[in-house]
């Protein structure tokens, strides 16, 4: 059995369970400096990963990047709600792009099947296709999405492997969960 499983891995960009946990951590810590050096390390991932790195990960690793942007101070009120309308646009295309079938359906309906809030769509319609909502907005959108992606992927990531484990069971068997856990938004978002 333990043969199999290792006949059936998948690569992935980060080192272990531990530089994953550490990078989930660091992105919702709130400290600037600390979500920095998780953004650093996902882009990393990002750069060995490619096109495989999931949706989670790079919308969470967008919109935190805009909340360090923002914390900054070096970037004006206009500059920011493009910042934060470019990563909430993508979000929202993402996620529901996956759910579209051959007749298309409405953002608003794919939405609900996923549990984000409506206003968030509505928002997304805002900044795509009329005026540029207020900053407040897209602050408060990017917090609803972050806690979103915490609830529907990352905090799946850590559940799954929040079992007792024995102290003799190595790092591999960690490993796994993760790894197959890391697929979650091609198929476990449908």
């Amino acid at each position: 059995s333990r043969k199999r499983l290792k006949a059936l891995r998948t690569v992935v960009a980060w080192r272990g369970r531990a530089e994953w946990d550490q990078v989930m951590v660091g992105l919702y810590c709130g400290d600037s400096r600390l979500q920095q050096e998780a953004l650093d390390r996902v882009s990393a991932w990002k750069s060995r990963y490619g096109p495989k790195m999931p949706l989670a990960v790079d919308c969470t690793a967008e919109l935190i990047r805009c909340k360090v942007l923002d914390s900054s101070g070096r970037l004006k009120s206009h500059e920011l709600i493009l910042s934060y309308g470019l990563a909430l646009v993508r979000f929202v295309n993402l996620i529901t792009e996956r759910k579209q079938k051959v007749v298309s359906i409405p953002l608003r309906q794919l939405a609900r099947e996923v549990d984000i809030p409506i206003w968030v769509v509505d928002l997304r319609h805002e900044l795509t296709h009329g005026k540029l909502p207020p900053l407040a907005l897209c602050r408060k959108g990017c917090d609803v999405v972050l806690d979103w992606l915490r609830k529907t992927y990352w905090s799946r990531q850590l559940g799954n492997n929040l079992c007792e484990e024995n102290e003799d069971e190595d790092e591999d068997e960690e490993q796994e969960g993760v790894e197959e856990n890391a697929e979650l938004d091609d198929d476990a978002w449908d």
